[in-house]
């Protein structure tokens, strides 16, 4: 029984990893997500509803467009595979409401993550859409499972840290040192990990940070004066801190 729930678990990951391509590809690019049928990006021919199976039609049609002959990326069927594993991984051991609403709750952070690190990657943008979205979700449930001063100075520091050194940074250099959604995710993650918990997604962040842009200096895969997408070292440490929570603890605690 475990294991066709594991299936069934897994088949509905890979439609919503589907759908996540979806939103990455259309939103930042202001496509309507809803009306307009998928098309081949480079011939721009309609699919037909079987080329869209997740996984399944990618294999079949040998990673290429069906009509053009032009090679599909592998990232659309890895978001498909990794959003499934995740729905397994998170898949609750029984199925009575709170366990179901723990899942969704999770599952839904997760599948805002997937998307804001790959729009991040792709455009340097970290959409108001997607933070606002998740701020719904956290507000959902620090309103009635936090005390009110720990979510709001959490939120407080988030946001008003990250701004506050931003502008300090324009003020000393005249340039802007962290873009307007990455100080609204850190507010937003500040109303769930609260006063400790956010400084230290902020401290983690910005060193995790800092050693990858370095090595992608040092690699000569990136220059000093190229913007780094920020957001995606952001995302890391708070799955770390939202999914690996005891891991998180252990480490906070030996730096605070």
């Amino acid at each position: 029984m475990e294991t066709f729930f594991g299936i069934y678990f897994f088949i509905f990951g890979l439609l919503i990893g589907s759908f996540l391509n979806v939103v990455i590809l259309r939103l930042p690019n202001k496509i309507n997500m809803v009306t307009k049928r998928s098309a081949c990006p480079s011939c721009g021919t309609q699919l037909r509803w079987y080329h869209n199976i997740p996984l399944i039609s990618f294999i079949f049609l040998k990673g290429k467009c069906a009509f053009c002959g032009v090679r599909i990326s592998w990232r659309y069927p890895l978001i498909e595979l990794f959003t499934g594993l995740v729905a397994v991984w998170l898949m609750p051991s029984d199925f009575s409401v709170m366990s179901l609403t723990n899942f969704f709750f999770y599952f839904s952070i997760a599948c805002i993550f997937i998307c804001h690190f790959m729009i991040d990657l792709d455009h340097h943008l970290l959409l108001d859409s997607l933070n606002i979205y998740l701020l719904a979700i956290f507000l959902s449930y620090v309103v009635f499972y936090y005390p009110w001063p720990v979510w709001v100075i959490g939120g407080l520091i988030g946001f008003g840290a990250p701004l506050l050194v931003t502008w300090l940074f324009y003020k000393w250099r005249g340039q802007v040192g962290l873009g307007g959604g990455d100080i609204k995710l850190y507010g937003i993650l500040g109303l769930f990990f609260g006063p400790t918990g956010i400084i230290f997604t902020i401290f983690m962040s910005c060193l995790v940070g800092a050693v990858a842009g370095l090595m992608l200096i040092v690699m000569k895969k990136m220059t000093k004066d190229k913007p780094m997408a920020f957001g995606p070292y952001i995302l890391l440490v708070a799955a770390f801190q939202i999914f690996f929570p005891e891991y998180a603890h252990m480490v906070q605690s030996w730096l605070f």
